[in-house]
Formats: structure tokens, sequence, C-alpha cells
């Protein structure tokens, strides 16, 4: 994936060199997971808005591997652990120590934990008790933490976490809440098939050898912190054509009774900012609406979020073709062709096929045409088109759907 870098003001030569060595760092995660080129770029963004973000998706999607490969291209202090109902705050916030509790003092030994990291990963981070919650509450808001009488400023960048589903107690509702980003990360469309396992493969001799990938660029957690900073200056000069841009978006999004908070709106805008930050861009465009695809509440209201912002974004590309798409998942036609033969001679066999059947090739049909949609300045991309329509003609005439 190329990250686009449209001739705008020129920012400074570090803000500028900063920027290309996280494009560069994402191009490398790329080329290890494939299809997530949206999830990675989330991760960058996030990490230089100094926001948290949270994996939804069924297990055996990379998450946390996706979440720990990225730890692993920044220099910073790193905290990871696996939650379940069962972790005592003692695994994540350190113990007590016992020498100043005899002293009369109650603190804990905060060394290596989350209260002294910068880049956190938290897994299945639903899953933890009230004791662990209400103090991670304070992290991931204020970026502190009080055990006993003190206060400890806590050095976060970004926390960044993973869960099977979307919480549905309540209780849990303000720790989902301070996630800004919400990111579903599925199974591969039938089109990778081919590369999934060729990458998994060629990672799974890696790890059998010890020879797991290691990132080969990285940036420095004061990378970041200046990074952040340049977002909070830019904060203020967005231009208002954007704004109003937004302010409709905004307005269209509640409307259609997906909940968003004055709260989360305002801290929208450092997303952004940070979107072009990462891209090396002086100046916010609306491109970086994309991440409005993400705010999400329940997994029902992705696909609303997609039919608001979705216009917006082709309206950008089509009048920037020379612009990447953003947050594509790319695709070569030999592997959409052979899926097409695939999906072709299922649905033309002697043999019937179920409902279930059916209406899954009917779903791979769609994710066909998907991608062939954003390859349309291709001629034999804009045929397959064609046959893809022919064919969903013909299986909508048959006589299960009269």
């Amino acid at each position: 994936m190329t990250f686009a870098s449209p001739a705008q003001k020129k920012p400074a030569s570090a803000f500028a060199a900063i920027s290309e060595r996280l494009r560069t760092a994402a191009r490398e995660l790329e080329q290890d997971f494939l299809g997530k080129e949206e999830v990675i770029r989330l991760l960058f963004v996030s990490a230089v808005a100094g926001e948290h973000l949270v994996m939804i998706g069924p297990p055996g999607t990379a998450k946390s591997a996706l979440a720990r490969r990225f730890a692993s291209s920044i220099d910073a202090k790193y905290f990871d652990y696996l939650l379940t109902r069962f972790t005592e705050p003692n695994e994540i916030f350190g113990p007590v120590d016992i020498q100043a509790f005899r002293e009369g003092d109650y603190r804990r030994r905060i060394e290596g934990m989350l209260p002294t990291a910068e880049i956190a990963f938290l897994d299945e981070v639903f899953k933890a008790n009230s004791a662990i919650l209400n103090s991670l509450l304070s992290v991931l808001n204020t970026r502190r933490y009080m055990h006993g009488g003190h206060v400890i400023e806590v050095p976060l960048i970004s926390m960044f976490a993973a869960s099977n589903e979307v919480p549905s107690d309540d209780a849990l509702a303000a720790v989902f809440d301070r996630f800004l980003l919400r990111v579903r990360v599925d199974y591969l469309d039938s089109y990778h098939f081919r590369g999934l396992l060729q990458k998994g493969a060629s990672l799974e001799a890696k790890l059998a050898t010890r020879l797991a990938p290691k990132p080969r660029t990285t940036v420095a957690a004061s990378d970041l912190e200046t990074m952040t900073r340049h977002v909070a200056e830019r904060l203020q000069s967005i231009e208002e054509e954007f704004l109003a841009t937004f302010k409709g978006l905004v307005f269209q999004i509640r409307s259609e009774g997906v909940a968003l908070s004055d709260r989360r709106v305002v801290k929208l805008l450092k997303l952004f900012v940070a979107s072009a930050a990462f891209d090396g861009r002086d100046t916010v465009n609306d491109a970086d609406f994309f991440v409005l695809r993400h705010v999400w509440n329940t997994p029902e209201q992705e696909e609303i979020l997609r039919e608001i912002v979705g216009p917006v974004l082709d309206r950008w590309y089509e009048q920037h073709p020379s612009d990447q798409r953003v947050g594509v998942t790319p695709a070569s036609l030999p592997d959409l062709l052979e899926e097409l033969r695939i999906i072709r001679e299922t649905l033309s066999a002697s043999e019937s096929l179920s409902d279930m059947q059916l209406f899954s090739q009917l779903r791979n049909l769609g994710d066909v045409k998907a991608a062939l949609a954003r390859m349309r300045e291709n001629p034999a991309a804009e045929r397959m088109i064609g046959e893809v329509d022919r064919l969903l003609e013909t299986v909508f005439a048959s006589s299960r759907f009269v």
C-alpha cells in the first residue's frame, strides 16, 4: 500500500523525517499481515494522536499479533497482558511494596508494569474484574494511577486492546467508551485465500526456526511525542470547509441513531490531523474522514457509517485520482480472476447447492465485485465487473429467486 503525500504546504524537515519513518514501519507490517492495511494505519494514527484503539473480532484474526508487531516497531516502554476474570491488580499495576507497607505506606512496585508504560496492549480487556477496570479508567482518561495516597503520572501514549466481542454489560460501557476507535478485524475475503496460505506458511516456518520477523524500522517514543505536539498545534488551523463537512457528517451519523458524544467529536479532530501527519501532509483533507467508519458502538452500526462516509471518500478520490485510496485491501487481478472462475464453476455444477452454500457464493461474488470496482482504471477489471454482473443476473433469474 502506498500512502498519499499530496502537494501541499511543506512541513518542517524533522516532522517530514518522522512521518516517513512511520509510513516505512507501516509498510513493513503490511508485508506480514495480509489484508490488514486499514487496521495498521489506524494503529499508527492512534499513536500519533495519543488516543486509544480496540480491535473487535473472532479468534484467529491476528488481533494480538498485529498489536504486538506494531509495538515492536515503537522504541518505547511496553506493557502487554492477557486479562481474565481471575487476573489480579498486582499483575497489571505491580505488587504491593511490602517494605513500605511495614512502614505504614501503601504503595505498589510499578517498575515494568502498566503505570510506567508508554505503549500498552491488553488482550481480552473486557474480561477484567471491577478492581482492575476502575483503575484502568483513570489511566485511560487522565493518564494517572492512584495507589494509596500516591498519584502517578502515567507516560502512556496509546493503549491498544483486543476482544472477541463488544461488551454488553453496562458496567463495561465506560471502559469501552474510552477507546475512541473501534476496529473490526475479521477473516480475510475469499480471494485472499492463496496469499493467506503463502504468508502463513512462511511465518510458521520462521517461527519453527525461531526466526520470527523483527521490525527493520523503529520509531522512538520521543518521535511520537513530537508528532503529537504537531497535531496539537494544527488543531487550531483546520479549514472551515473541512469543519463544515465534518459537521454535516456528525449530525447525519447522530440522526441514524449512532451515539457520538461532543467529547468524542472533539477528539476526532485529533485523529483527522494525525492521519494527515502520518501521510506527511500539513493540512487535513476529506480522505481523513475514513476514521469515521470506526466510531461505531455496536457491530450493526458499521454498515451505517460506511454508507454515510463512503460518498465523501468516493468524491475525494474521484477528484484526486493520483491519491492512494485509504484503507483499501489490495488484490491482484489473477487472484480475482481465479476466484471468479471457482465461483462460476460452483454455481454451474450439476448438483444443487444448499441455501447456505448459495448465499456464501453470492457473498463471495460481492467481495470480488467490490475489489474490482477499486481497480476500474484497469480495462480488464472493467470487463470482469461485467462478467460478475451477468453471473449475478443468471443466479437471480433462477427459479429459486422467482
